[in-house]
């Protein structure tokens, strides 16, 4: 693709005004956010009425003025983008302990079921909590095994199957569909992390039946840094499953102050502590945003950006470890390269912020909100450049030639 051809794409992108309702810096191409998304304009207005309108002005009555539903709020917006209904997605916490909270909840309902099982190579936060629960019910276990192992794990000592949609690295991505009817067929829950698929691929939790699932706010959803996470409870599951970080804004009458706890009913029972009011105002303006653009659109975008990306990997004889096909992938692209560390510092030395996955992986986000064909082509001409010349094996290129 040249760069008329790019531009004359971008022009025509029914996404293109997206892009103008992000504060981009001049000079940088951002391939990252699917780490970190891109700051949305309407962002610091917000959080500033926040602090100075509603906390400064209003102080503690904004509790009963909007802070006090944010969570369940924002959840419903957030169930738009991920095929729940109302009522069964909450904002709370971060993934790892939302992740906590649902896989303990899965094993004290089903004593007879002692096994999480996951892929090796998940993202290591998703084993690494899995760990911490199974270590503190007695019986429990982690069965960890290769992808292409899983179906042969599963059996019926497997109380709950937990998988990324996107896997971190590869945006490779599991038919939710499917590998939930295969946790069901044996009798286990299916948990999914959304991490790297809301707002960025098509996630339909309840089309797909699943039971629970959790996901970041700061990736494709633009909440800012460490914004709150979310999870879901699928409504048929809500009333048998106990959070087991029981805090008061999980109890069915907080403001009555009692010292025993009392779940509330329904996706309530899933909060813990106070929200972080500030935080979720950063995300609702994502979420917003996320909810204004057409799925459809954003799956055909990154679709073509990624296969741009793909063929010009391929003329430069880079090996793409993400799957072609589009439903089988996320909205990321990655390269092997033996030194992949060196190439993504001196490519972020000239602007184009990608990131490295150990041991040998280049990772670039496709954000279809805000990334145009155009950043593409000249993305891929300074990699080009970079792997004619060898210049990124030097280790001090990338600190002689960085942007500031």
């Amino acid at each position: 693709m040249t760069l008329d051809e790019a531009r004359a794409r971008d022009a025509a992108d029914p996404l293109r005004g997206f892009r103008q309702r992000f504060d981009l810096p001049e000079g940088v191409i951002y391939l990252d956010g699917n780490s970190l998304g891109a700051l949305p304009k309407a962002t610091a207005a917000a959080v500033a009425d926040l602090t100075t309108r509603q906390w400064g002005e209003r102080l503690i009555r904004s509790w009963n003025e909007g802070w006090i539903e944010a969570p369940l709020r924002i959840g419903d917006k957030i169930a738009r983008l991920i095929g729940a209904a109302p009522g069964e997605v909450a904002v709370a916490d971060s993934t790892s302990v939302n992740l906590f909270k649902l896989l303990t909840a899965a094993l004290r309902a089903n004593p007879d079921r002692r096994v999480i099982l996951s892929e090796a190579g998940n993202f290591p936060t998703d084993l690494h909590i899995a760990e911490g629960v199974v270590a503190g019910i007695p019986g429990a276990t982690l069965r960890v095994v290769p992808r292409d192992q899983l179906a042969e794990a599963l059996d019926d000592k497997v109380a709950v199957l937990m998988l990324t949609h996107v896997h971190y690295k590869t945006a490779e991505r599991f038919d939710m569909a499917a590998w939930t009817a295969r946790a069901h067929e044996v009798g286990a829950l299916a948990l999914w992390d959304l991490s790297h698929s809301a707002g960025a691929v098509p996630a339909d939790l309840n089309g797909a039946n699943a039971d629970l699932a959790v996901g970041c706010g700061y990736k494709y959803l633009n909440g800012g840094p460490g914004a709150p996470a979310y999870l879901f409870v699928a409504a048929r599951h809500q009333a048998a499953l106990v959070n087991p970080v029981s805090g008061w804004m999980g109890h069915a009458a907080p403001f009555d102050f009692a010292d025993g706890y009392a779940p509330a009913p329904g996706i309530k029972r899933w909060l813990a502590g106070t929200p972080p009011v500030l935080s979720l105002a950063a995300l609702e303006v994502g979420v917003d945003l996320m909810l204004e653009a057409d799925p459809a659109l954003i799956a055909a975008k990154s679709a073509a950006l990624f296969d741009t990306f793909a063929a010009i990997g391929d003329a430069l004889g880079l090996e793409c470890v993400s799957p072609r096909d589009p439903a089988q992938r996320g909205s990321h692209i990655s390269f092997r390269h033996p030194q992949a560390y060196p190439l993504c510092q001196a490519l972020i030395a000239h602007g184009v912020i990608g990131d490295f996955r150990a041991p040998d992986i280049l990772r670039l986000g496709l954000t279809p909100l805000y990334l145009g064909f155009e950043d593409v082509v000249r993305a891929s001409a300074i990699l080009a450049d970079l792997l004619a010349t060898g210049a990124y094996r030097d280790p001090q290129y990338a600190a002689r030639h960085a942007v500031t």
